[in-house]
């Protein structure tokens, strides 16, 4: 079976949207896995090509990713269960939409550019906010904090999307679903998906 890919962007917005992702390791203990947020780094062209993120000196994937830097980063977006009482057709079957990507990674620790980690991924966070927060506004914390943690950067070595939001329904079906879902973030992603056909108008819409 094969899924959508999405269009160039989605992958970028996928993470801006759903930040928290699992970074997955492989080790002689088996496989550890640690929910952190993480953030895309871009190139020119809008595609995500490595991910910045930092965690605890603590976390056991530490010492895994020095002996190995091969690792997994997990990002689910919207999702959820499409019931048939959405839909007129007879014999039309459930059916659960997703937009995921799975993210095969070679990480690479920088003890140097922990702050600077921190730094995008605050920065990120707060750029909607009115006032946003800096770094600088930590103070005398900072030094403490940062030297707990440990940043890295982690370049995209293959990459799995999946964004399976109704491209295959015809297009009544796909206005019913869509009319059953109205509000949720779901149906705002299945709109995005299928916005050419459904003739949306994509400025100012709402990310993954």
């Amino acid at each position: 079976m094969t899924f959508p890919t999405g269009a160039p962007g989605d992958l970028a917005d996928l993470i801006r949207s759903h930040p928290l992702a699992w970074l997955v390791t492989s080790g002689a203990e088996g496989f550890d896995a640690s929910a952190l947020p993480l953030v895309a780094e871009t190139g020119p062209d809008g595609e995500v090509s490595a991910l910045i993120g930092h965690c605890a000196r603590t976390n056991p994937q530490v010492a895994a990713l020095r002996q190995q830097p091969r690792a997994w980063a997990l990002f689910m977006g919207a999702q959820g269960y499409v019931s048939p009482g959405h839909v007129s057709r007879a014999h039309w079957v459930p059916t659960w939409n997703y937009a995921v990507a799975v993210l095969t990674l070679e990480v690479e620790l920088r003890e140097e550019g922990t702050e600077e980690a921190v730094r995008q991924l605050v920065d990120e966070a707060e750029a909607d906010r009115p006032g946003p927060w800096r770094m600088e506004d930590a103070g005398s914390r900072a030094p403490q904090m940062l030297s707990r943690i440990i940043g890295f950067r982690a370049a995209i070595t293959d990459r799995d999307l999946r964004f399976k939001l109704g491209q295959d329904e015809d297009l009544p079906t796909l206005r019913e679903i869509l009319a059953g879902l109205e509000g949720t973030r779901l149906a705002a992603a299945m709109q995005r998906a299928n916005a050419g056909r459904l003739g949306t108008d994509l400025q100012g819409s709402p990310r993954w």
